[in-house]
C-alpha cells in the first residue's frame, strides 16, 4: 500500500517535468506584451530603471534621467 502510494506520488511529481515543444501557432501568444517581465506595471519598470541607471552612473534610453548620485 505504501509502495503504491509512493510510486503514484513520484509519477505525479515527475510528470510535471515533461518538455513540450512550442508550436508555431503558439509563439504569437508567448510573444504577447502581457507575457513579458513587468508587463503592465510601468511604475515598477521606471523605478527599476532609475535604480539601475543611478548605480551605473549612466543614462539609458528608457527615459530615466540622472547620474551616479540618483538625482533627476
Amino acid at each position: 500500500m505504501m509502495r503504491t502510494a509512493l510510486i503514484m506520488i513520484s509519477l505525479f511529481v515527475l510528470s510535471g517535468c515533461s518538455i513540450k515543444d512550442v508550436q508555431p501557432w503558439e509563439k504569437e501568444t508567448l510573444a504577447n506584451d502581457r507575457m513579458q517581465d513587468n508587463a503592465g506595471n510601468t511604475l515598477f519598470t521606471k523605478f527599476e530603471n532609475h535604480i539601475f541607471f543611478s548605480k551605473e552612473g549612466s543614462k539609458g534610453g528608457g527615459g530615466v534621467a540622472g547620474g551616479g548620485c540618483g538625482c533627476n
